[in-house]
């Protein structure tokens, strides 16, 4: 099954229909580090990261893996080791931290996007993470804490997302 993006304000998902948010300037086949666009195509999922200090391991078929304090997922344009990849923090690599204060990673899913061989500068950390308001992101997919977790309990890893 296909987790299909039909609008920029809707994500469906079977027989589900849920309100989302995308990228602030929409989305593009050409995508580039910070330009506040979500990928078109069609992608496979990560594991889902959730905070344990906030929530209970949520239910779904995917592995689940708790944040800690020292995660983030490299943005750095000048790493070519670590691009668009889970790392543990360091001040010498450029990263977008997935411990955070506000409640947005409580619950991620990377979307497999750049991601087997990345191109550096193609764009990374691109996630399904939460909203409490459905501003635009920076490129990720937002939805409500409860439709997420609705989504995560319908999902597998043989899940994949289409953004057209």
């Amino acid at each position: 099954m296909t987790i299909i993006l039909k609008d920029k304000a809707t994500l469906v998902f079977d027989d589900f229909i849920f309100r989302c948010a995308i990228g602030v300037k929409g989305i593009t086949k050409k995508k580039v580090e910070g330009d506040k666009k979500t990928p078109i195509g069609t992608f496979s999922l990560g594991n889902l990261y959730y905070r344990k200090d906030r929530n209970i391991k949520p239910l779904t078929k995917l592995k689940c893996i708790p944040i800690k304090n020292d995660m983030g997922w490299c943005h750095d344009v000048n790493s070519k080791k670590y691009y668009n990849k889970l790392i543990k923090i360091n001040k010498k690599i450029r990263y977008e931290r997935l411990f955070r204060k506000d409640n947005k990673y409580d619950f991620i899913i990377p979307i497999n996007y750049n991601s087997k061989k990345p191109k550096i500068a193609k764009g990374s950390a691109i996630f399904i993470h939460l909203t409490k308001n459905f501003k635009p992101t920076s490129g990720c997919v937002a939805l409500d804490k409860k439709d997420f977790l609705i989504l995560a309990k319908l999902i597998n890893k043989k899940t994949k997302i289409k953004i057209n």
